[in-house]
């Protein structure tokens, strides 16, 4: 070994060292900083997506979480049919972070156990008052981001209670049935939309009444978020406790479908993972969601059925169109393999 190797050799270690040191030194910045505020608003008592959304999200270090609402579902709905769904919401929200060891570390908050009577009525509730506050602070840059995995009842009551937050915050939801134009309904599909129904007055203010910034993830795009159930088995359920936690909101799920003439065959669709795409997987420079794809278009009118009608005079909003679903599914099962692993 020639003198000049070994001081190739030397240098490469003391840089290797102190590159060490510094990451490690007490006060130094992180790597990761939260770049944007999210309120993660969803019916956690229902589709266990919603608790894959939120563990995900828990585990991204570039957004600040700053509040959990938990909101209510259809009337009747067969995840939870009380008349307390966002009350056991924020309960199953609750229990995620207590499994993940989180617990106190988020406000969760229960939103309305019903939909809005009418769509220019809103509802009043803790969770309404919490976004508007939110969204009028003037003590941060980050922007703030409204994600909706279900329901629109707090965030439009909100709008319509306070407009001024219209020009501080961007809606993601995941809702809404296909465009005519860009994409054919699934075989035997419900109409209306199945979150666009949870509560059709909030979904028809925010169309027809609000000027609410969205990026709208309609039904034929978070159906691409498919989860094959031997990934689950050997990516998710091997993670710790909540890896075993979230595969058995699947796997209960799986097991009692039969009883009611259901065969869901081997994959699940994780459509609220979405939110977690678009936010804090956005690109380093000139940030946004770029590895996915969406049109810009004028905002339609949404009829008393559901359906999208014209309107001249609607605002433009992002439709996503496809998703970056690798990407997505890639970093999800490398943080859970690192938040186990730490653990």
């Amino acid at each position: 070994m020639t003198n000049r190797f070994r001081l190739v050799c030397l240098l490469v270690g003391l840089l290797a060292w102190s590159g060490q040191v510094l990451a490690q030194r007490p006060g130094a910045p992180p790597l990761i900083a939260p770049r944007l505020r999210v309120i993660v608003d969803n019916d956690f008592s229902g589709d266990p997506d919603g608790l894959f959304q939120l563990a995900h999200l828990l585990l991204s270090p570039s957004v600040e979480i700053r509040a959990i609402i938990g909101s209510h579902l259809r009337v009747g709905d067969g995840f939870d049919s009380s008349t307390h769904q966002a009350d056991n919401a924020a309960k199953k929200a609750a229990e995620l972070l207590q499994v993940m060891q989180l617990a106190g570390r988020v406000p969760i908050l229960a939103g309305s156990n019903v939909a809005m009577s009418t769509d220019s009525t809103p509802v009043r509730n803790d969770a309404v008052n919490f976004i508007i506050q939110e969204a009028l602070r003037t003590d941060t840059q980050l922007p703030l981001f409204v994600l909706c995995g279900a329901g629109l009842t707090e965030v439009v009551s909100a709008a319509l209670t306070e407009p001024r937050i219209a020009d501080k915050l961007t809606l993601v939801w995941i809702g809404g049935p296909e465009y005519p134009d860009l994409a054919l309904p699934p075989p035997h599909y419900t109409n209306p939309e199945y979150n666009s129904n949870i509560d059709l007055a909030a979904a028809r203010a925010l169309f027809n009444r609000t000027r609410l910034p969205l990026w709208q993830v309609p039904r034929n795009a978070y159906r691409q978020v498919l989860l094959p159930y031997s990934v689950l088995v050997t990516q998710v359920k091997p993670r710790g406790q909540v890896g075993r936690y979230l595969s058995s909101t699947i796997e209960n799920l799986m097991a009692r479908l039969p009883q009611y003439h259901l065969n869901i065959g081997e994959t699940y669709i994780l459509g609220d993972s979405p939110l977690v795409l678009l936010t804090a997987l956005q690109s380093s420079f000139e940030a946004d969601p770029s590895s996915s794809e969406y049109i810009i278009r004028q905002a339609p009118r949404l009829t008393e059925q559901g359906t999208y009608a014209f309107a001249s005079t609607g605002r433009p909003i992002r439709i996503y169109t496809r998703l970056d679903t690798p990407l997505l599914f890639n970093d999800f099962f490398a943080k859970l393999m690192l938040f186990t692993t730490k653990k």
